[in-house]
């Protein structure tokens, strides 16, 4: 086959081109463009915080009346103990009396924190709020109430329902010595003071007139020996201890506790508390 010049110079050329494409296909490099990411830090909304509901203080308000803690309860709680007594025929001056030992005057821990003012434990079959608190044992098992008056209502069930009790209520709804001292009799309280400290408050702070209120009758005048005495209110400061005070005033602590219807020596400042002085020596 004979191939012209013409012939070879165009196959020249067209191999000449085929390598340069080729060549360039070598060179030419794709590059991946790397991505910047850009981290955006999140700027957090402006939260408005109402300063009264987070920062305020939580503080309770008390306005001097001039009496004593047991006194106070008293007004606060008199009408629960008679309706108690119009239903349950349990006297008022007793169900006040024992409200006033078992809850330290409605200070302490089981009052305050689960409305429990007659330490009623938990018992078998109770399946209401709980609260546990040192007593006779460590960490004992208490009733939790929604409101005090609650457990009022449940001091009374507590009473009439539990057969050790049924004595009780065949005494005379306004012979408070007897209800006293049958409690203690029926396992209420281990203390054997206990019917003395009930009929002491009983006639100090003059509870029987609740039972007569009730039941329609003149309240029982008292020998002179038995009503109040000299007093003195005092207000408690920094320093000060039941011990300390007791013996400034030349009486016992148990005497201040008793007036004063403590269940332990724990005095806060600022609380008023009765004092009455020993004056027979």
């Amino acid at each position: 086959m004979k191939i012209t010049f013409k012939t070879f110079l165009i196959l020249f050329l067209a191999a000449g081109l085929l390598v340069s494409c080729g060549s360039k296909n070598k060179v030419v490099t794709t590059k991946k463009r790397n991505r910047t990411s850009r981290t955006v830090k999140k700027i957090p909304e402006e939260r408005v915080v109402d300063v009264k509901e987070t920062d305020e203080k939580v503080t309770r308000t008390i306005t001097p009346s001039g009496k004593d803690d047991v006194s106070t309860y008293i007004d606060n709680f008199a009408a629960d103990a008679m309706k108690e007594m119009q239903l349950y025929k349990i006297p008022a001056s007793i169900t006040l009396a024992q409200g006033i030992l078992e809850s330290g005057s409605g200070k302490g821990r089981l009052a305050v924190e689960a409305n429990n003012h007659f330490g009623v434990k938990c018992h078998t079959g109770w399946t209401g709020n709980k609260i546990y608190h040192d007593d006779d044992a460590s960490q004992e098992c208490f009733r939790k109430y929604r409101d005090a008056s609650y457990s009022y209502r449940d001091h009374s069930l507590f009473l009439t329902e539990r057969s050790r009790y049924s004595g009780l209520f065949k005494l005379d709804a306004d012979d408070y010595k007897a209800w006293a001292k049958g409690l203690k009799d029926a396992g209420y309280a281990t203390d054997r003071k206990y019917p003395d400290k009930l009929i002491s408050l009983i006639e100090r702070y003059r509870l029987d007139r609740y039972d007569a209120q009730v039941l329609g009758k003149k309240p029982m005048e008292l020998p002179a020996e038995a009503g109040a005495t000299d007093q003195i209110q005092y207000t408690i400061i920094k320093g000060d201890t039941l011990y300390g005070l007791a013996k400034k005033h030349n009486t016992t602590v148990d005497r201040i506790k008793l007036i004063n219807g403590l269940r332990d020596n724990s005095i806060s400042i600022g609380s008023t508390i009765l004092i009455e002085p020993d004056t027979k020596n």
